[in-house]
């Protein structure tokens, strides 16, 4: 069984994500976290150390529940976390299958339409069922207050008695359209009026069903992406209890342990005990010293959560807890990784030219934008870090020739350009000593932002003044997924570091929520 908080009071939001969980266009995100969490409960990485409890068979409906389940817990966590999430077309690569299958039926289908409508007498068997769905449609926009326009459109797309003008040759289907186009144009959001306007010159009846129903799931969206930014001041409020109870439940139904979150704490327990450690994160004061007293829950967690922006997550399971954000961590800690070739860069080129480049207009910006086109793929496995920094080197020396022989200075001598070459293209390597003091200085900035009661007070440390800006925007998002995870997981996180500190011989008090509370 996973380890069990107190089951706070929730706000039950499954009735209002159920209906748009599916129709997300990253639902896969969705079943692939479903997928992690459970091979998380089943794979133990302590050792020769067996699972707590062994793989279950579940049932189909077990896992139907499950998904369901993560689903929601997963939509509710992207409304919350993520400011600018909207209810996206699910739009298929042009060369798959599924493409192809999907234009293959979609053109079976308007053909059908067609052949019926150029029968003689035309048979309006299909297009009234296109009716009928139309209304629905244009009923389903309308808020209970909307009594003029609903009677409007229960009166006009009366399906019996379009069934009887059809019987006697009466159907008009153009009239009908022009009303359906102008209830759509008075429902629709703004943003929808220029496709609106391309309806009415549409003269084909097929390919106005068709583009009818194509306005009509925009519409959808829209009204979707509303009713979110609408809940999302009240979802914010009830999420905290929201998140963690789906996530007991869903443990207690698979049988988990947090197997792998224990590992990940009792790793950064460790490593804060080992010397190595003190030196990499408190900047080399006290090194060596293994001072048990000095660990807390909050400095092993804040370690922690450094931890996971050195994650290697091709060959380790993420920890349970943050598995919802796994990519966001994987995005931030490829950001991390160029801020930190960058910044190390430019330390060395500074060195080098001394202060005849130092507060040049405009020179660090040209600088900084050559490493970044260079460094663009540095996430894929076909980039080669060595050989993109002798391209690095290469360019940046023409750079700073060029730029010193404009504002007057001498070019750099040939030995220096060597140096300097050799210099940045030794950074490549994580063991160079500019690209772990730049590492090391960034460690330590982010777990001094998350001690910190006031993180905007934290001076940048020195040689990350030229990324400044850039590290802050990352700064900002990692905090902000950080502070949240403690919200939601603190009385998990609090449990297991009672025991792995009681282990180590440090028995200090546990995260409190209300402490977490007031950091936001």
């Amino acid at each position: 069984m996973p380890l069990e908080p107190d089951k706070p009071h929730t706000h039950n939001v499954e009735e209002d994500s159920e209906s748009t969980c599916h129709n997300r266009q990253d639902d896969s995100e969705a079943q692939n976290l479903q997928s992690r969490l459970r091979q998380s409960t089943e794979i133990s990485h302590s050792g020769n150390t067996l699972p707590s409890v062994p793989p279950n068979l579940v049932s189909v409906e077990e896992l139907i529940e499950a998904e369901k389940g993560v689903c929601n817990m997963a939509l509710a966590h992207e409304i919350v976390v993520d400011e600018s999430f909207v209810i996206k077309q699910r739009d298929l690569p042009e060369s798959s299958f599924e493409k192809t299958l999907e234009d293959i039926m979609k053109k079976a289908f308007w053909d059908s339409l067609r052949a019926q409508l150029n029968e003689d007498p035309p048979v309006y068997d299909h297009a009234i069922k296109l009716l009928g769905e139309i209304k629905e449609s244009l009923l389903s926009f309308l808020l209970p207050g909307h009594t003029r326009l609903r009677n409007q459109i229960n009166e006009v797309l009366d399906l019996e008695l379009i069934k009887q003008e059809a019987v006697n040759g009466a159907l008009h289907i153009p009239k009908l359209a022009d009303f359906i186009i102008g209830m759509m144009g008075t429902l629709c959001a703004p943003i929808r009026d220029d496709d609106i306007k391309i309806i009415r010159g549409i003269t084909d009846v097929v390919e106005l069903f068709r583009e009818i129903f194509a306005v009509l799931d925009l519409m959808k969206l829209d009204m979707v992406n509303f009713a979110i930014s609408s809940i999302r001041p009240h979802l914010m409020k009830q999420s905290v209890d929201y998140e963690r109870k789906s996530f007991q439940e869903f443990f207690d139904k698979q049988h988990g342990s947090l197997e792998i979150t224990t590992e990940w704490l009792q790793e950064a327990a460790s490593e804060l005990l080992s010397s190595d450690a003190e030196t990499s994160v408190y900047g080399g004061a006290a090194a060596g010293a293994k001072d048990i007293s000095a660990l807390c829950p909050a400095s092993v967690l804040n370690h922690a959560y450094v931890k996971l922006l050195k994650w290697d997550h091709a060959n380790r399971l993420f920890p349970e807890p943050v598995l919802m954000d796994q990519s966001r961590f994987e995005e931030m800690q490829r950001e991390l990784n160029q801020l930190t070739i960058t910044a190390a860069v430019l330390l060395v080129i500074y060195n080098m030219t001394g202060a005849a480049l130092s507060g040049l207009s405009g020179f660090l910006d040209r600088l900084k934008r050559v490493i970044k086109v260079l460094l663009t793929d540095m996430h894929m496995l076909s980039f080669h870090l060595s050989e993109a920094m002798v391209s690095m080197s290469e360019q940046i020396c023409v750079e700073v020739n060029n730029c010193l022989s404009q504002h007057g200075f001498s070019l750099l001598s040939t030995e220096k350009e060597t140096v300097l070459k050799g210099q940045i293209q030794a950074i490549s390597s994580p063991d160079n000593s500019v690209h772990k003091l730049i590492d090391a200085r960034i460690q330590t900035f982010l777990k001094t932002i998350l001690a910190s009661s006031n993180p905007k007070s934290v001076a940048i440390p020195g040689g990350l003044g030229p990324v400044r800006n850039e590290l802050e925007e990352v700064t900002v998002k990692f905090l902000h997924l950080v502070n949240y995870n403690k919200l939601v997981f603190s009385p998990y996180y609090d449990t297991i570091l009672t025991k792995v500190l009681k282990k180590n011989g440090s028995q200090l008090p546990g995260l409190s929520e209300e402490e977490q509370l007031s950091s936001t």
